[in-house]
């Protein structure tokens, strides 16, 4: 059962990073909020899958708070300018991890990411694959 949830962790790990490029690549057919926002709150989305994967065992709400405090960790580490940070935020793989500049509007939306995932997890992870399991028995 772990590596059934593993795998589909990894699966919504790669959809959500292939439709984050897709967004940010195709800025033109989207309204400007749709610009402004979704990169945040689907890395938070990702950034939950993350932590489903590496803390398979825990529960929603410990898997919930511990990809928050990471977006949050990382989107503060903005407000630090060190150079060779800085260096590394110029890189696209830097900003895309790290982000290039601090705003409080992105805490907003990386809540929202959370609790998108966490509720995704909730209805059509999380239960499911429980409930299959317990039916074999």
């Amino acid at each position: 059962m772990k590596n059934k949830k593993r795998l589909i962790y990894i699966l919504a790990i790669v959809l959500t990073i292939v439709s984050g490029l897709f967004v940010r690549s195709k800025k033109m057919w989207f309204p400007d909020v749709v610009n402004l926002y979704a990169g945040d709150v689907l890395y938070a989305f990702m950034m939950y899958y993350v932590v489903c994967f590496i803390f398979i065992k825990k529960n929603i709400t410990f898997r919930a708070i511990t990809g928050l405090l990471i977006c949050y960790t990382i989107e503060l580490s903005q407000l630090y300018q060190a150079e060779w940070l800085n260096i590394i935020r110029q890189t696209l793989l830097g900003k895309l991890i790290l982000g290039s500049g601090f705003l409080y509007s992105d805490l907003l939306a990386y809540f929202i990411g959370i609790l998108a995932a966490a509720t995704v997890d909730y209805l059509f992870i999380y239960n499911r694959i429980s409930q299959r399991v317990s039916r074999l028995k």
